[in-house]
């Protein structure tokens, strides 16, 4: 072995070595566990220095640098971690996971097996209205009665969709086309293997506030009770620069800018460029990019002058 090089240890996080293989709970028969993974937020800052050595010896340093790399998006450093997650999650929500095509993926097949004799069921207090605002989002939930109603109906559904597999299996037919009217409530279960770059993009969709209840609570698991123990110092400052910013486009900054400095009549003339103010029958039409707006001058507690 050349002089220049050292055995090197597989590194290690303890706090991740502690929950493989165990569960974490996700709907009513859904879950995830961790299988494997490769790589610590130690990875990421001796590949940011292609270093084979620890990197620095003080941790403040690595954050910082851990810091800037995710402040200005430089990416590659973090493909440099892996991890391998196996996941039970229903059909509809497994169609919107794997969308997110950077991740090696091997599924359940029913084609080869009996299907998962399991279905995500909805309690009658969890039916959500559709958003009046947002075609793929929701908002609300329905009455108790008709939450009672539609949840029974469900269960009569899944439970005759699974008689009718079952008999169409044991009439002999092919598996591959038994298979074909299970509904999307089924269970499915892969395993998914993901860099920690490809990870994260992930998550920054999917934990966000728009995505659907269902995958942002496996999101909310992989990232919270996952990630976090992996690399913290990386997730500290994914929460901070990606899950939680506020970005704000030249245009905002103008608006904001001329409020400071009084001049609302500029603001406004700013906005009616942009075309935000058009105004309808009943008020302001609606405009997605001025809405967005008017909830990032909410949380910086800015007033917008057309809102008085």
């Amino acid at each position: 072995m050349s002089k220049e090089f050292q055995k090197l240890d597989r590194l290690k996080v303890e706090s991740l070595d502690d929950i493989l293989g165990i569960p974490f709970k996700v709907l009513d028969d859904g879950f995830i566990r961790i299988i494997d993974y490769m790589g610590s937020d130690e990875s990421i800052v001796q590949a940011a220095r292609v270093s084979y050595g620890k990197g620095t010896k003080k941790v403040s340093e690595d954050r910082g640098l851990i810091r800037y790399l995710i402040r200005n998006r430089h990416t590659s450093p973090f493909e440099m971690c892996e991890i391998k997650l196996h996941v039970r999650v229903p059909m509809d929500i497994w169609r919107q996971w794997i969308r997110h095509r950077t991740a090696n993926v091997n599924e359940y097949s029913t084609r080869y097996s009996i299907a998962i004799d399991s279905s995500h069921n909805t309690a009658p207090t969890e039916w959500r209205k559709q958003a009046s605002n947002n075609r793929q989002g929701s908002e609300g939930f329905v009455d108790d009665k008709l939450g009672l109603e539609l949840t029974e109906q469900e269960s009569q559904l899944n439970e005759r969709y699974k008689a009718v597999y079952k008999q169409r299996v044991e009439a002999g037919i092919a598996r591959e086309q038994a298979r074909k009217d299970l509904p999307l409530s089924t269970y499915t279960e892969a395993y998914w293997k993901i860099d920690l770059h490809n990870l994260l993009h992930f998550l920054s969709l999917r934990m966000d506030s728009n995505a659907q209840l269902e995958i942002r609570e496996y999101a909310n698991i992989i990232g919270r009770d996952i990630v976090s123990l992996w690399c913290p110092i990386v997730w500290e400052a994914f929460e901070d620069y990606r899950l939680n910013p506020l970005f704000l486009s030249d245009s905002e900054q103008k608006i904001i800018t001329a409020i400071n400095c009084g001049k609302q009549i500029q603001a406004i003339d700013a906005a009616k460029e942009k075309g935000w103010l058009k105004q309808g029958k009943k008020g302001l039409l609606r405009n997605r990019e001025r809405v967005e707006f008017e909830e990032k001058a909410e949380r910086l507690g800015i007033k917008l002058p057309w809102l008085d």
